[in-house]
């Protein structure tokens, strides 16, 4: 095993070893509070730019297999654990964490004390950060993280994006069949691609859209003209402010079409209606995310994975808050009070134990059947 330094540009060094690639990553330092799916929090674009700490102590003991990825490849720029387990065994396995990091070149280190780190960033907040095994030297490593750019400012929506417009056909998981195949499609629906996961375009094809997915600066005329039935504003990385052409484009749409945003979909529609958005400390990274949702008083256990947040005090008279989180009482949902859209900030597309928030996207196809022929 060869020696790995984490350095912080507050100044906090710690040693351990390394696993996966060796080199040197640099990024957003942040932590994760899941038991598994490592390999969907690592494939998940909205890490882009983040160095992920996994707080459950043993990662990597089932493997990694071809199907549980939310993305062609991992963008995780880093990945810190307490304990890698190099002894997998699953039935679905493939390789193991470690050769999958190093076919991709990510940077992993383990040994150190992830409870320490995680209480550092609960206490000072998120903050850039570098794992090598190339230099050893903390305090050469702590100048270079704090030349690093922060995550505010930053539009990463742009880096993630599709290329080209493509057809998504693959629907939801069987234990015995794996992904199905889409069927009867009764909606059209355009997903703007910011970073989206798989999940969720093999969850609205489930729900009978036939999706269309596209780079995130398809100018508003061109979806507009491809005439949908509702449009899709998906996940993504980085600061939701500087993504200008986006914020744009969903102006344009507004009252035209359906509209139905998660996470960073979220973020940019409150930018579209006039509201402000800021940086949370240290994020929401996780699986077990108590979320209420506020129609029924019900709290769903929910998944999770953002930095920035939605002030509500900035688009109160336009929208009513759905849902809140219950540890903080952010903003995790909203629905205009006069047009056809409505957003959460959570994953309901993930699966952390329950499939309590999948009732998201049937409201979004009966929100499609209610304005159908309007537009």
């Amino acid at each position: 095993m060869k020696k790995a330094i984490l350095a912080l540009a507050d100044g906090l060094v710690f040693e351990g070893v390394s696993f996966g690639s060796e080199g040197e990553c640099a990024g957003e330092v942040v932590f994760n509070t899941s038991m598994t799916g490592y390999q969907e929090i690592l494939t998940d674009p909205s890490y882009k730019g983040q160095i992920v700490t996994m707080t459950y102590t043993q990662i990597g003991n089932y493997g990694v297999n071809d199907e549980d990825v939310e993305s062609a490849r991992p963008y995780a720029e880093g990945f810190i654990v307490k304990e890698y387990l190099d002894f997998p065994s699953n039935w679905r396995m493939k390789q193991s964490l470690h050769e999958y990091l190093k076919k991709h070149a990510i940077v992993g280190i383990q040994g150190i004390d992830t409870r320490a780190l995680t209480r550092h960033l609960r206490d000072f907040g998120a903050q850039p950060g570098i794992i090598s095994t190339t230099d050893l030297d903390g305090e050469r490593l702590v100048a270079k993280a704090k030349k690093l750019p922060k995550m505010s400012g930053l539009d990463l929506a742009k880096v993630v994006t599709c290329k080209e417009p493509y057809v998504w056909s693959e629907a939801d998981w069987e234990l015995k069949s794996g992904y199905g195949k889409k069927g009867y499609s009764q909606y059209k629906v355009v997903a703007y691609d910011y970073g989206i996961k798989r999940n969720i375009l093999r969850l609205l094809t489930q729900a009978g859209c036939d999706v269309t997915v596209v780079p995130a600066t398809m100018p508003a005329e061109e979806v507009l003209k491809m005439d949908p039935d509702g449009v899709f504003l998906s996940n993504g990385p980085g600061d939701p402010e500087p993504v200008t052409y986006a914020i744009e484009n969903i102006r344009k749409i507004l009252g035209k079409k359906p509209v139905f945003g998660i996470c960073l979909g979220q973020q940019l529609l409150g930018l579209a209606l006039g509201g402000r958005t800021y940086k949370l400390k240290f994020g929401h990274h996780g699986g077990n995310q108590p979320i209420m949702d506020l129609t029924t008083r019900k709290v769903e256990i929910a998944a999770e994975n953002h930095g920035f947040a939605v002030d509500m005090e900035t688009v109160k008279d336009k929208v009513e808050m759905t849902h809140k989180n219950l540890n903080d009482n952010t903003c995790e949902g909203f629905r205009h009070k006069t047009l056809p859209a409505f957003s959460v900030q959570y994953h309901p597309e993930a699966s952390p134990g329950p499939h309590d928030s999948r009732y998201l996207f049937q409201r979004f196809v009966e929100m499609m059947e209610k304005n159908k022929g309007k537009s």
